[in-house]
């Protein structure tokens, strides 16, 4: 499930920069550091005018009464030096290592000072914009076309952007030179959708789905011998789905339970049923129960663009993300803070919540869009928050993507955002074959192929058939490479766009495949109109994401303190035992695998038949899961010492 938005920052040169201390990771930032000139003495608020926006879309002028909203997104005290202090306290090899701030402590040192926004809200007053909302991170403003032309120093056209047609600045927004020091940046003059997508009034659940058998216990229990062969060799059937044990024992749980600890969620909307799902789905599959207050959500005033959003779709979603937090770390509070729709300003207040308030020591969020999509500015915004969570010892983690290298899917091969982000620990997917006694067997990169067998049942159809899927990760086109990554990406990753070093996706992964997926239970609605508690198999990054988070939960209960960002740490025990290193053929190079399974045709009952498949194993796109870091799983994925790792009386900070 994911998100898109416009994105990045203005040109902010800020005031004394906290130095950099010894050993600091030198994360990479995304290009623009110091304030571009613009003509009257203004600095140019880069990135606030989106890619589309071309001389060949121009369709002329905005009406100048059309009504503008935006945000303009305040730069806060020494940005410089919050983003030294987020590296300092994130590196292992850094003397202030875990010298985390409180956020009254943060709000203190790097949030907006009331000069800053007393400054910020006279420039756009005085340009004839009425302010109509102020907080620590932005201020709101309404206004017609005119007063934002005047406000910006740029005018507004309208652009065909595909089939529609959308406003954008037809120049580079700016502010007055005086305000450097206080705007990051400026969102919403252009109308473009921004919205996530999982990767008003909350409608009921949405249509229910189940998945058909026969199933495998334990991967490769149930050998489907009236088949036809794949690859030589007879294959089984997809497992049902894994639960918290299965979970726990592939990635060496063994005695944590993240007491202690707070994981949030963070989505669009929230599921009324969840409560009792989860509480269900613990019951039923013997998982701890919930104590009071273990699993709480903050949720919005009110919801809007539900029908747009697909509100009932991203109940799924939240039921995913609880449930497999929960199983992994069963005793973790979880707190979910739900988004006031799928538009990326909202999703960016849920998470700006869990800092401003510190909810939380992990976020996991399972949304996000292709790069492509992304505008600076709103990374810019996305960016800040990040750092903000980074000084308070929170660590924020995203799913890569479900479509690989996203040619399939959008004709180009790129990344997924949020997991851009080098402040963000991005979440890469295998397939997992867990064995009997819950013991860890193999893991591949999760890619699939699918063929269908043939109608007379003696041959799968077009062998080994099309790709549905598979893990997101490759090479930013828009952020450098980050230091935590230097001598751990080879470069024929990391200059696959040219000759600069680039950020590579994904950091770390876990279970993503759906055929070797977790099981979930949810109150759906059925065909007969009825509305009740049921379980399904289900994968994707989205799976990944929470999975990890849920890990890290462990690992944070054996350090006795918060991780906060955690790449520099995990990128400090690549190389080691401590994770596995997942290759596509771990059962030779030679040997290619695949599961078969059925599927009902009508997606919940055998009243209209079954269909039935095969889905091929690590076959991501054109990306290879291969020793050492690669594209699919980054460093590879936990393996048992990973979560003791991080309760050694010195920060990890060799191989």
């Amino acid at each position: 499930m994911r998100s898109s938005r416009i994105t990045r920052r203005t040109g902010v040169v800020m005031a004394a920069a906290l130095p950099l201390l010894a050993g600091t990771l030198a994360v990479g930032l995304p290009a623009a550091e110091a304030a571009t000139p613009a003509p009257g003495g203004r600095v140019a608020l880069e990135g606030a005018r989106p890619g589309w926006a071309t001389p060949s879309a121009d369709r002329g002028g905005t009406a100048a009464t059309a009504r503008v909203d935006a945000r303009v997104y305040l730069a806060g005290r020494d940005p410089r030096g919050l983003t030294a202090y987020a590296e300092a306290v994130s590196d292992p090899a850094s003397p202030r290592y875990g010298a985390y701030l409180t956020p009254e402590q943060t709000r203190q040192r790097f949030g907006a000072s009331p000069e800053q926004v007393a400054a910020v809200t006279g420039w756009l007053q005085g340009a004839g914009l009425t302010v109509t909302g102020t907080n620590e991170h932005y201020i709101t403003v309404t206004g017609d076309v005119t007063a934002a032309q005047k406000a910006f120093a740029t005018t507004l056209h309208d652009y065909r952007k595909g089939t529609k047609v959308y406003r954008a600045p037809t120049g580079t927004p700016s502010a007055p030179g005086a305000l450097a020091d206080a705007v990051l940046t400026v969102t919403g003059l252009d109308t473009a959708p921004h919205r996530a997508t999982h990767h008003d009034t909350l409608p009921g659940p949405g249509a229910g789905f189940r998945n058909a058998g026969p199933f495998s216990t334990s991967f490769g229990s149930n050998v489907a011998t009236t088949l036809p062969d794949a690859y030589g060799a007879k294959v089984p059937y997809a497992v049902k789905g894994y639960t918290g044990k299965d979970l726990r024992g592939a990635y060496g749980a063994g005695g944590y339970t993240g007491r202690g600890v707070t994981v949030a969620i963070t989505d669009a909307f929230a599921s009324p049923t969840i409560a009792a799902d989860a509480r269900t789905y613990a019951r039923r599959n013997g998982d701890q129960a919930y104590r009071g207050g273990q699993l709480r959500q903050v949720t919005p005033a009110e919801y809007t663009h539900t029908e747009d959003c697909d509100a009932s779709g991203w109940y799924g979603e939240e039921t995913l993300d609880v449930e497999a937090v929960h199983a992994v770390a069963p005793d973790a509070g979880i707190v979910y803070v739900a988004g006031a729709s799928c538009n990326d300003a909202d999703l960016l207040d849920a998470l700006n919540k869990i800092v401003d308030r510190r909810l939380a020591d992990i976020v996991s969020n399972s949304w996000g869009d292709i790069e492509a999509n992304e505008t600076p500015e709103i990374a810019a915004a996305y960016d800040r928050t990040f750092k903000l969570g980074a000084v308070e010892g929170i660590g924020f983690y995203f799913s890569s993507g479900d479509d690989g290298d996203e040619v399939a899917n959008t004709g180009t091969k790129q990344v997924d955002t949020p997991a851009n982000s080098a402040w963000v620990t991005a979440v890469g997917g295998t397939s997992l074959a867990v064995g009997k006694n819950r013991s860890y067997r193999f893991e591949t990169g999760w890619g699939t192929l699918k063929a269908s067998l043939s109608a007379d049942g003696t041959a799968w159809t077009g062998f080994p058939g099309a790709y549905t899927s598979g893990a997101g990760g490759g090479t930013s086109a828009t952020v450098r490479q980050p230091g935590y990554q230097r001598h751990v990406v080879p470069d024929a990753l990391a200059k696959a766009n040219g000759a600069t070093r680039m950020r590579t996706v994904p950091d770390i992964a876990a279970v993503a495949d759906p055929n070797t997926g977790f099981l979930v239970g949810q109150t759906q609605s059925w065909p007969d109109g009825t509305v009740s508690y049921d379980e399904y198999r289900i994968g994707g990054t989205s799976l990944a994401a929470p999975v990890i988070a849920g890990v890290q939960a462990l690992a944070q209960q054996a350090r006795h303190r918060p991780i906060g960002f955690a790449n520099p740490g995990i990128y400090a025990r690549y190389g080691s035992p401590l994770y596995h290193d997942v290759t596509d053929h771990p059962l030779g190079k030679d040997r290619d695998l695949a599961v078969a399974r059925n599927d009902f045709a009508n997606g919940v009952d055998a009243s209209d038949g079954l269909v039935t498949s095969v889905r091929s194993l690590g076959k991501d796109s054109s990306l290879a899961a291969v020793r050492g870091y690669d594209p699919v799983t980054g460093v590879g994925s936990p393996a048992a010492g990973y979560v003791g790792s991080y309760g050694a009386h010195r920060p990890y900070n060799g191989r």
